[in-house]
């Protein structure tokens, strides 16, 4: 008899840069929900990649002083290292400058082509390079001023060019009819409102083609054009199981469509209006499920490259252990709303609940059963009535947290799961074992027994999120996940009839004290202490120099010195940053002039106003600041080397 399959994806990511806490956060999803089909016995296919096509990638490439295949290729280590460290388990790292996909989009083009669904004109519009994303009448009702991007703020730039367009007004009141059809299409449902009004407001056919760049998949019979990286991108949930090779249709079948896709809340109409709408074309079966989540935001700002507040995940895995963390993002992040990330919560987080209230417990537990003389543990005959009110409870619990997890609710099924794990610690406290043990030694084994069992229970309910760690915790009692069997099944029909085999294991997780330094912490005090010092390589190279344009500039009414400074980094965006030269500058002078800021400088509050950078400056013999600005026009962002 086969398996069962669950086909899972994430976005791919921008070839641009190594990954973050974002890309992390929404790559941990796909992994936790394809172990959590793993203990149902399912066969699972877990995809994830890289975006390596595009305009954007390209000038990223050419300040680089790259190729850019070689550019893109830079940084796939860097993804594969960071999956590797948090245990992601994927089926297969797809990048979209593999042949066989590249193949595959012209495939899918092809066809749209031979039916009539795609036609060439003229593209004339507002576009965000930084998302690749068309601007359209809807995002900027007044096309007369320039727009910002609806997704990231950035400024968009005019784009006027020969281009193959999609027929998506054709699939407006499909798309409708499908939505409403499927109203679990899209979770969590608050998103679902504003697809809807999206698509009500009236579809534009969209734009496919590009040929003001090369860097792109070659559109099918026509050289001057490369296919929009958006579609592109979109295609590789169809190529990696098998789309476009006769070689691999038995693949294909078997895993499409997929069953869940997972995404953040920028990109959400791209995979609910688009997508559908070209699948729809191509007549192909539809993904079962899009799971958008929010952004992980540092002091309420989305975490971004452009803001220079990104968080290394390899970092956080050598502070904390890639377990930890991974538990922290899925309890303390909800997936239906923007969460913050601090690392004073994960301190809490570990040493409440995952060493206070999880690990001691255990510890506790096998401690005592050593002291005892007891190693192996079996069920009473008959359970007391304090075990079997445990055990009913744990009953309830495991029907909540499987519902939680089939809504993608995973904070919600943890929360539940906690107050469990509490209740499992009430009981042992409760019953004294430390003291039954030298009066009745059957009841004491009952107690170890039952709490053994709610062990068990705990570890297989959190393995999808902690696997090392969960599998450290069955190690410990005596027991093992078996791959082959449905494991949720047998916790559901709740036969607390197992033989528990302890074995003392280095502690399952260490607290985090406040009083003791976290090894950045000791690095800013060492650096205050050398501060007279010279200064290493390593310094030098953190410190992120670019070129920017004013944009605007004007006086800070409540200063005699600042000037505020609207400034342009081009792919990066603008910035406001404030400087001290209204001594010497009239505002007016300084528009238009190019300069060097410190790009990655932390930002702060002056006079209540944010500055997001600092403008490098020179004093001349009077003491006035003159502006260090490169010798000739250099593009915007241009970092200094």
């Amino acid at each position: 008899m086969s398996k069962q399959t669950f086909y899972v994806t994430t976005p791919i990511y921008y070839g641009t840069s190594k990954p973050h806490l974002g890309s992390l956060y929404s790559t941990l999803i796909a992994d936790v929900m394809s172990r959590w089909q793993k203990l149902q016995a399912k066969e699972t296919f877990f995809l994830t990649g890289t975006d390596e096509h595009g305009q954007k990638i390209a000038q990223a490439a050419q300040q680089a002083g790259m190729s850019p295949q070689a550019f893109v290729g830079s940084f796939i280590a860097a993804y594969k290292e960071a999956w590797h460290t948090y245990d992601i388990q994927y089926s297969k790292f797809i990048r979209t400058t593999d042949p066989y996909h590249i193949n595959g989009v012209q495939e899918f083009i092809k066809k749209l082509l031979d039916q009539g669904d795609i036609y060439k004109s003229l593209y004339k519009g507002w576009y965000c390079t930084p998302c690749e994303n068309y601007v359209t009448a809807t995002d900027a009702p007044d096309t007369d001023n320039k727009p910002i991007c609806p997704l990231c703020s950035r400024d968009t730039v005019a784009v006027a060019e020969e281009s193959y367009f999609f027929k998506l007004s054709a699939y407006q009141n499909k798309l409708l009819r499908f939505y409403t059809e499927n109203p679990d299409f899209i979770v969590p449902k608050m998103r679902v409102n504003e697809v809807i009004s999206f698509v009500e407001s009236g579809l534009k056919d969209l734009s496919i083609s590009r040929t003001t760049i090369s860097w792109g998949v070659p559109f099918p019979g026509d050289s001057e054009h490369v296919v929009y990286v958006w579609v592109d991108a979109l295609c590789n949930y169809l190529t990696a199981v098998g789309y476009g090779d006769q070689d691999a249709q038995a693949s294909f079948s078997k895993w499409w469509p997929p069953n869940l896709q997972v995404l953040g809340k920028d990109i959400v109409r791209f995979h609910a209006v688009y997508w559908p709408a070209l699948l729809m074309a191509a007549g192909l079966q539809l993904p079962k499920r899009l799971l958008v989540h929010g952004w992980i935001q540092i002091n309420k700002q989305k975490m971004s490259k452009s803001r220079g507040n990104v968080v290394d995940p390899i970092e956080l895995a050598k502070l904390y252990g890639s377990d930890p963390v991974r538990y922290y993002l899925m309890r303390q992040i909800p997936v239906n709303a923007d969460g913050d990330f601090s690392t004073g919560d994960l301190d809490r987080c570990i040493t409440s609940d995952l060493a206070n209230d999880l690990g001691n417990l255990l510890n506790r537990m096998v401690m005592l059963a050593y002291k005892r003389g007891v190693r192996e543990v079996s069920a009473p005959n008959i359970w007391s009535q304090e075990a079997v009110a445990l055990r009913d409870e744990a009953w309830n619990m495991i029907e909540d947290y499987e519902q939680y997890f089939s809504d993608c609710e995973f904070h919600l099924g943890l929360a539940r799961l906690w107050k469990f794990i509490n209740q499992v610690n009430a009981y042992f406290h409760e019953q004294e074992p430390w003291k039954i043990a030298m009066q009745d030694s059957a009841r004491f084994e009952e107690i170890v027994s039952a709490t053994c069992h709610s062990l068990r229970i705990i570890a297989v309910l959190l393995w999808s999120i902690m696997p090392k760690k969960m599998e450290a915790l069955l190690e410990s009692i005596g027991h093992t996940l078996d791959s082959d069997a449905n494991t949720l099944e047998s916790l559901e029909l709740g036969l607390w009839n197992q033989t528990f085999l302890l074995k003392k294991i280095p502690a399952l997780f260490e607290k985090i004290e406040e009083s003791k330094k976290r090894p950045e912490e000791q690095m800013k005090e060492k650096a205050s202490e050398e501060e007279n010092e010279y200064i290493k390589i390593d310094d030098v190279v953190k410190v992120d120099l670019r070129v920017g344009t004013i944009m605007s500039a004007e006086s800070v009414p409540e200063s005699e010195k600042l000037i505020k400074l609207q400034v342009d980094f081009g792919e990066f965006g603008n910035r406001q940053i404030l400087a001290g030269l209204r001594k010497w500058y009239q505002p007016q002078d300084l528009v238009g002039k190019q300069g060097v800021f410190v790009f990655n400088l932390k930002p702060r509050k002056m006079i209540g106003m944010e500055s997001q950078g600092m403008m490098l400056t020179a004093a001349d013999d009077e003491g006035k600041p003159c502006i260090i600005m490169p010798e000739s026009a250099a593009s915007n962002g241009t970092r200094l080397k």
